[in-house]
């Protein structure tokens, strides 16, 4: 016998996919085909790169794009700017969406977790997290770093301390329209454990506001994992990471804009298909628009 639970075959047969819904989209298919790019750069990237990230020629110093052998130049110790940019896709991204996963997997669980059960543990969680919340995200990443010590890993699990609370309100939130349905008051009454309930039943139907809120968070995230290295917090040089360039870069702007336009245009370009693609999945997932 079939279990109670949502109609998701009438959900369906009722209108377009979600797939379908996105592909209405074109800045967000235009977007998803740039992140599949920068995914396959940020694999390949470090294997086809034309030079050593880490290689100095001083007598290159400050060529400008264009120059022979250099595509977009070089920096001031001479290195290859497009030999960094390749490899430091891998750094700057990697970074980006591991912070999510982790500040994901934490505050997923604990949304769940407040949001299912409620009661006192919902009350302490809650409060915890407006702790968090009631310093600022860029503010507590730093206090995090000053704690732990500079450098890309502690920079990671700044960022990613500081986004738990994101989700785990988020989490709450769609967990909460999400326990009083019907088909969980089914589950219940045929005696389903509420682990099963919570895995099977209630995080899958709160999976879209979640999944909305990475894809939109991945972009602050590579933005606050190169803002740390900027200020010096996370990557080091010469790691060849976007925000340590952008920092190497600042004092020669007036000479050689180039060293801070390359890796402040890939960052841009990123986190421009993130939100866009954020926003269309936003669209595509909002369940009133199933009939449109």
């Amino acid at each position: 016998m079939r279990q109670a639970g949502p109609d998701l075959d009438g959900e369906r047969r009722s209108g377009p996919g979600v797939w379908q819904r996105l592909k209405r989209d074109r800045w967000a298919v235009a977007s998803l085909f740039v992140l599949l790019a920068v995914g396959v750069i940020a694999v390949i990237g470090p294997f086809i790169a034309p030079h050593d990230p880490l290689e100095t020629n001083l007598s290159m110093r400050l060529k400008p794009p264009g120059t022979p052998g250099h595509l977009l130049g070089t920096d001031e110790l001479g290195r290859d700017v497009l030999s960094r940019l390749l490899h430091g896709t891998r750094l700057s991204v990697g970074i980006g969406f591991l912070a999510v996963l982790m500040a994901m997997a934490a505050g997923v669980t604990l949304g769940l977790a407040a949001g299912y059960y409620g009661g006192f543990f919902d009350a302490l969680a809650m409060r915890g997290i407006d702790v968090l919340m009631a310093f600022p995200y860029v503010l507590l990443a730093i206090a995090i770093i000053a704690a732990l010590g500079p450098g890309l890993t502690n920079a990671m699990l700044a960022i990613a301390i500081a986004g738990i609370p994101y989700y785990a309100r988020i989490t709450r939130s769609a967990v909460l329209s999400v326990r009083e349905q019907e088909y969980i008051e089914a589950q219940r009454a045929l005696g389903s454990t509420n682990r099963r309930i919570v895995l099977r039943h209630v995080l899958p139907n709160a999976l879209a506001p979640i999944i909305v809120a990475a894809t939109l968070d991945v972009g602050w995230m590579i933005t606050a994992a190169a803002g740390m290295s900027f200020l010096g917090l996370g990557a080091q040089p010469p790691t060849p990471e976007w925000g340590v360039m952008l920092s190497d870069g600042r004092q020669f702007i007036r000479v050689a804009p180039h060293l801070t336009l390359m890796p402040g245009l890939a960052i841009f370009i990123v986190v421009l298909a993130l939100n866009l693609l954020g926003d269309g999945l936003r669209d595509a997932l909002d369940p009133r628009l199933k009939d449109s």
